[in-house]
């Protein structure tokens, strides 16, 4: 089984697109649509044609130009079955514990809401690859728009359990913001205080911080360290249930 191509294009003001390439069946699936015309330029550039739109959730710059895309290249769009009422265009939706299948290629869904009601990821189990949308950043997750703290804090367990080497493809550069407010929860993590440096360099260098993998993001994102001794220790919060210091993290991280 051939390997997958995976393309990430630069949309809006810090957006990813990503076009994730069959090269054995020529199926191409597009994960969200931020903007039209950079995911068009890139399939006419690589002479892809575009089978499937996969959104994640329902936000505007997920999901805003499916119809557009949709008419231009008569794809199908695939969407979580929670927010199917405003996916527009959506053929088929999906939800926790259904696949999806690019070629030979198998996705698994994972309803990761929180952010919105129904988000879900991608995970591509033998390409070592998921697609996350805003559940998880680097170094970051979503706000909690739509759902409680209790669901996104189950959403974000179930992203923390893929296997290393897990590349995680968030939506956003949102990474340097992140950086500032994470060393403010966990001063004393040696990892983080590399991962700071490493991307000041590469943002320096104009060079995306994007995609993560998720041992990384266990080591350093605060957001999935609620159990950790020294996070808790830090906040004041030795003991406390992991919920409550999640709940405090991301309120502070609102407010940040």
């Amino acid at each position: 089984m051939a390997t997958i191509e995976i393309v990430q294009i630069p949309c809006l003001s810090d957006n990813y697109g990503y076009l994730v390439h069959d090269p054995e069946s020529g199926e191409t699936a597009c994960i969200d649509t931020p903007e039209t015309q950079p995911l068009l330029r890139e399939l006419d550039a690589r002479g892809w044609s575009l089978t499937y739109i996969w959104n994640t959730h329902h936000h505007y710059d997920h999901a805003g130009n499916n119809l557009e895309i949709q008419q231009k290249t008569g794809c199908k769009i695939i969407g979580p079955a929670g927010e199917a009422d405003k996916i527009p265009g959506i053929n088929t939706a999906v939800d926790d514990g259904d696949s999806v299948s690019l070629g030979k290629h198998r996705a698994h869904i994972l309803n990761v809401g929180g952010h919105t009601l129904g988000h879900i990821a991608y995970h591509m189990d033998t390409q070592d690859a998921a697609f996350v949308g805003d559940a998880l950043f680097a170094l970051g997750c979503g706000r909690v728009f739509e759902g409680t703290m209790a669901q996104m804090w189950e959403s974000l367990q179930k992203l923390n359990a893929l296997p290393d080497g897990t590349k995680i493809y968030c939506a956003h550069e949102y990474t340097t913001a992140n950086a500032a407010f994470a060393v403010t929860i966990d001063p004393d993590n040696e990892a983080l205080q590399t991962r700071v440096e490493q991307i000041a360099a590469l943002r320096a260098d104009n060079q995306p911080t994007v995609p993560t993998e998720i041992s990384l993001e266990r080591a350093t994102n605060p957001f999935l360290r609620a159990t950790d001794a020294a996070v808790q220790a830090h906040l004041g919060m030795s003991g406390a249930p992991a919920l409550d210091v999640f709940s405090e993290i991301r309120a502070r991280k609102d407010n940040f």
